[in-house]
Order: C-alpha cells, then sequence, then structure tokens
C-alpha cells in the first residue's frame, strides 16, 4: 500500500508500553508480560525497519521470554495459591534455551563493522541475561537493567531514536526502584516466615 508508519510513532509507543509495564513487574503482576509483550511490536518493526536486526532479534527473543514468564507465573501462582504442581525444572530452562538459539542466529546476520555493533551486541546480551533473571524474580535482574539502561542511553543517541534515548532515564530510575522494591518485599517475606515458624 505504500504506507509507512513514521520512526517517531514506533519510537514513543514502545516506550509508554514499556513504562506501563514496568509498574506492574514491581508488583509483580501478571499484567506485566501483557504489557510487555504489547511494546515488543512498534519495537521489532523499529528495529528491522532501521536495520538494526540483532535488536529486531531480540524482540522475539523477548516475545520468548514473554511468552514462557507469562505461562511460568501462572504455573506459579497455580502452585502456590492451589497447590498444582508442573515440572519445573522444563519450564524454567525452556526460555532460556529458546532465547538462545534466536541470540545466536541474529549474532550471524549481524555485521560487526565497528564498535556501535558491538555495543549493540553487549545490550542484547545483557538483556537476555535480565530477562531470563525477571522471570525467575530474581532481584539482581535489576542492576543488570541499570547497565543496560546506561548502554542504551548512549546507542540511542547515535541512532537519534529520542524516544528510546529519553526512555533510558526514566527506565534507570525505574530500575533502582525496582531493587528497592524487591529488596522491601525479600525483607517482608522473611519477616512473615520469621514469624510463622514461632507460632
Amino acid at each position: 500500500m505504500g504506507w509507512q508508519v513514521p520512526t517517531w510513532v514506533l519510537d514513543w509507543s514502545g516506550s509508554v508500553l514499556v513504562v506501563i509495564s514496568l509498574w506492574f513487574l514491581f508488583e509483580k503482576r501478571i499484567a506485566y508480560w501483557y504489557w510487555s509483550n504489547a511494546s515488543l511490536i512498534p519495537y521489532f518493526v523499529l528495529f528491522l525497519t532501521t536495520q538494526q536486526y540483532m535488536l529486531a532479534g531480540l524482540q522475539a527473543s523477548y516475545l520468548i521470554f514473554g511468552i514462557h514468564g507469562l505461562a511460568l507465573w501462572s504455573l506459579e501462582r497455580a502452585r502456590d495459591h492451589g497447590g498444582r504442581t508442573f515440572n519445573e525444572k522444563l519450564w524454567y530452562q525452556i526460555g532460556w534455551v529458546l532465547s538462545l538459539a534466536i541470540f545466536l542466529f541474529t549474532v550471524r546476520v549481524t555485521d560487526f563493522v565497528d564498535g556501535w555493533a558491538s555495543l549493540q551486541f553487549t545490550i542484547v546480551s545483557l538483556s537476555l541475561v535480565a530477562n531470563w533473571a525477571t522471570t525467575r524474580k530474581w532481584r539482581w535482574s535489576w542492576p543488570v537493567w541499570l547497565i543496560v539502561n546506561t548502554l542504551q542511553a548512549v546507542y540511542f543517541w547515535h541512532w537519534e531514536l529520542r524516544g528510546q534515548f529519553a526512555l533510558q532515564f526514566l527506565l534507570f530510575g525505574m530500575s533502582v526502584y525496582g531493587w528497592i522494591a524487591w529488596g522491601r518485599q525479600r525483607t517482608s517475606t522473611r519477616t512473615n516466615e520469621i514469624n510463622d515458624a514461632l507460632v
């Protein structure tokens, strides 16, 4: 049809969806995965049209994590509240394996012609690690996201993606908040466990 969505629309719409998703992530609510997965659509198109294939592949990898995380959190909730069991060994590894396969493919199709491609490789690698830790609700995922936000700010400024660039500062602050919030939740959980044991 010859009609294309402007780059800035893809840039900013994906950024807004990411911010919304993080509010749910702070409280480890399953709605996080719905909003996060929705943000992948404009980002995938954005990176594909700007020929940043490794970052486009990362969005596909995120989608696997998103579907996996959504299913895993649902299974965990059924286990914790309903006593239903599931194959934890399989579910805790499958998302990582599939995402690693996509990552290796995108590395293969990327030309490492300059330092920016290497920076893109570093961002993608750290993002995969952070996202995997997020699906497991591990607190150390937040400091990794802080590093990713910093590197992405530099990268997106270079590519003149202003929405993505501005987003990194907000995500940095939200990642700090996430680190604190998950720390408080862990402390509260331990306190409750100790109190229950004493009763």
